[in-house]
């Protein structure tokens, strides 16, 4: 553990105490959010990505700790462990070295070294190996036998271990791996075959740069294409420069065994020492690729979960379409479903006049605050139609996404929920939940189909998953959740509960009413001590009997809050109601062993704002009304837009058109910038100018330089 800590500390700059602090912490059951929330005196204020860094530093040194113990387990059992072999082990803490150190112990099947061992000619090759100036033909005479027919097959079969001896050699995979690290190429090649198939990759047709400068989206899009047999792909440095390493370290004479040496050293590298060290760099290159696109996936992900809702309202969603019509739902405040019908104001019906007459009724009927709009096929029509009706009240018009809707429908979770109805009715039902709020509506579809990443079906699935899961964990806990509100699939990321537990606390409620307290959480079977310190902070119970259960306050502070109160001869109700006050308090008299001032102005935080959403206030975006097409574009037009993807390369926005645009990394802003997320984040209003206009291929490009922003 001591060693581990130290690594850690090494690695992330953080200090041993807080290192040692947080992997107890993480070790006795604490979750991320509970930790980076509650516990900042025992961690020093680390934020979640810190505590995180850390656990997973932690489960990388442990599974090279338990292979190292597998490989001098594997070693002793050959009896060829030897004191220097133990300690290279245990001192390496870099997988690839410490698999050099194992591979000439490693178990393998039978190889051409091994074969040409078995013939007896292992002293042969060993001779060759000392370079000494001999005449090794005719050495090499005393070795045919039945097995080993001529001299060259002799020389051939010690050239052989010679080969294999070099490429086990620990200094010399090395040597080779540096200079991969130093000048690799990765190129991609199509395969003649296929050129016609392969259209989409036709940038990688012929393709070479440094692997260490290629971006991490290259180097998805070129595995995509090998891994559909289009492209041939290769990562390797020039073959003059890694014979020139090896060289330097084999070669010690000018003879006739220094050359058969040299010609072994050079099918060693081709063969042997080449693919593998090419594999490592093409696995490396593909992981760091990996996290790359995870990274931005899942900060994509995270704005989009925190995107503002509308609140507590009643809503209209509209799922648009032409032939099959408009499904329209009215929901209440909770979500629930009211009404359900379908509306034909577009072609072939074009059922307008009733279409308006049915949907100002229902906003009336229904007294409707907002209508949202799904984006996809007849979205812009829709909005236009909606925009022409003359309602009885003031209606917000919102156009929201409709990724992962198609999704949710028809899932399990859609089925539970709507048993009664179709597909169609389920979708428009997600689609005015998203307005009202999409973190809860979005934590019940799949993070990849939501559509806010590339190459999600490229990288590592578990390792996606994991991210993707970790940042809606974050989403929910930092906005918190309404107990007595929240469904099995939101309260399943809460702190310390899960699919189990989520399911419980539904089936409690539905038997015996609202929560009143949080501490009536306990009552909730299976839910024990454990898990109420983990999760009761990020519960909410609005109006409920002690004001603190609708704050972030943790009920294990409670006291301290009821102190302070009655110091100052108030009410905690009264102390919440009066934001002046708490501005005053010297905070220092309340500092304990446990509590100290970062948790305590945490506290006051709270106090000042109980049960505030921290997200922002959503807002309406106007699509210019005389685009709905890519045909209605022209170069140098401004238009309004909203961010609605985020890359390393650029980011897409929606004009109001089927078609995003891509805005290239070098066109978003003035000065240089290494990242699109320095400037833009989703669901973000822009304005921007038509550059280049590709209607064959559906492809737009964007600037934001020397447009003025709104």
């Amino acid at each position: 553990m001591e060693k581990i800590v130290k690594l850690i500390v090494g690695q992330s700059g953080i200090s041993p105490r807080q290192v040692q602090n947080t992997l107890e912490l993480l070790e006795g059951g604490a979750t991320i959010p509970f930790i980076a929330r509650y516990r900042k005196e025992k961690t020093g204020g680390l934020n979640e990505e810190d505590i995180e860094k850390v656990q997973k530093l932690n489960n990388h040194f442990k599974e090279i700790s338990e292979r190292k113990e597998t490989i001098l387990n594997s070693i002793e059992k050959q009896g060829k462990l030897t004191a220097e072999i133990r300690e290279q082990v245990e001192n390496s803490w870099d997988s690839n070295v410490l698999e050099d150190i194992y591979l000439p112990y490693k178990p393998k099947k039978r190889t051409r070294a091994s074969i040409a061992k078995e013939k007896g000619l292992e002293p042969l090759a060993d001779i060759i190996f000392k370079q000494d100036n001999v005449y090794i033909e005719k050495i090499a005479k005393d070795y045919i036998n039945q097995e080993v027919g001529s001299v060259e097959d002799a020389l051939s079969g010690a050239n052989d271990i010679i080969a294999e001896k070099i490429s086990e050699d620990k200094t010399a995979r090395e040597r080779i791996r540096n200079l991969f690290a130093e000048e690799a190429i990765i190129t991609s090649k199509v395969i003649k075959s296929k050129i016609e198939e392969a259209e989409k990759y036709r940038d990688y047709f012929d393709f070479s740069q440094k692997l260490s400068q290629c971006p991490s989206h290259r180097i998805l899009a070129i595995r995509r294409g090998e891994k559909e047999g289009y492209l041939r792909v290769d990562i390797s440095p020039t073959q003059e420069n890694a014979f020139k390493r090896l060289k330097y370290l084999f070669i010690k004479a000018k003879n006739y065994c220094s050359n058969l040496v040299e010609k072994a050293l050079e099918d060693s590298y081709s063969r042997l020492i080449k693919p593998s060290i090419e594999t490592e760099f093409s696995n490396e290159s593909k992981e760091t690729a990996d996290i790359t696109a995870i990274n931005v996936f899942s900060e994509n992900l995270r704005q989009l979960l925190l995107a503002p809702p509308l609140g507590k309202k009643r809503i209209m969603g509209i799922d648009p379409g032409y032939r099959t019509g408009c499904k329209v739902v009215c929901i209440d405040e909770q979500g629930n479903l009211l009404h359900n019908e379908t509306i034909y104001p577009h072609k072939p019906q074009e059922e307008t006049a009733m279409a308006m007459k049915k949907v100002s009724s229902l906003v009336s009927t229904y007294k409707i605050d907002a209508i949202a709009i799904g984006n996809g096929t007849a979205g812009r029509e829709t909005e236009s139609f909606i925009k022409k009706i003359r309602f009885d009240r003031e209606i917000q018009v919102f156009v929201v996404s409709e990724d992962g809707a198609s999704v949710y429908s028809a899932s399990a979770v859609a089925r539970e929920e709507f048993p009664q109805y179709d597909v169609t009715v389920r979708g428009a039902v997600s689609i005015a939940r998203r307005l009202m709020d999409p973190l809860a509506e979005l934590v019940k579809i799949d993070p990849k189909s939501i559509g806010v990443g590339q190459y999600q079906h490229d990288v590592d699935q578990k390792l996606l998953k994991d991210s993707l899961d970790r940042v809606v964990e974050s989403a929910v806990n930092s906005v918190g959740v309404n107990l007595n509100t929240a469904s099995k699939h939101l309260l399943t990321y809460v702190s310390g509960l899960g699919p189990v537990l989520a399911q419980n606390i539904v089936d409690y409620r539905k038997e015996n009413g609202a929560f009143k307290l949080r501490k009536e959480l306990t009552k909730v079977p299976r839910l024990g001590a454990k898990a109420f310190e983990q999760c009761a902070g990020f519960l909410r119970i609005q109006d409920a009997k002690n004001p603190l259960d609708n704050t972030a306050v943790h009920p294990e502070s409670y006291h301290i809050v009821e102190k302070i109160a009655k110091d100052l001869k108030k009410t905690v109700t009264e102390l919440i109601a009066e934001p002046k006050v708490l501005k005053e308090i010297d905070l220092n008299k309340y500092v304990t062993e446990e509590i100290g001032l970062p948790s305590l102005t945490d506290i006051i935080k709270e106090l000042e704002k109980p049960g505030r959403d921290p997200r922002k206030t959503v807002k309406v975006l106007e699509f210019d009304k005389s685009i709905y097409k890519i045909e209605d574009l022209q170069v140098g037009m401004e238009l309004p837009g909203i961010i609605t993807n985020v890359t390393n390369f650029g980011a897409f926005v929606d004009v109001g058109i089927k078609e995003n645009g891509l805005i290239h990394i070098s066109q978003i802003a003035d000065k240089f910038i290494s990242n699109p997320a320095e400037v833009l984040k989703l669901h973000q209003h822009v304005k921007v100018k038509v550059l280049e206009i590709d209607i064959p291929r559906k492809r737009i490009q964007m600037t934001m330089k020397g447009v003025e922003q709104v």
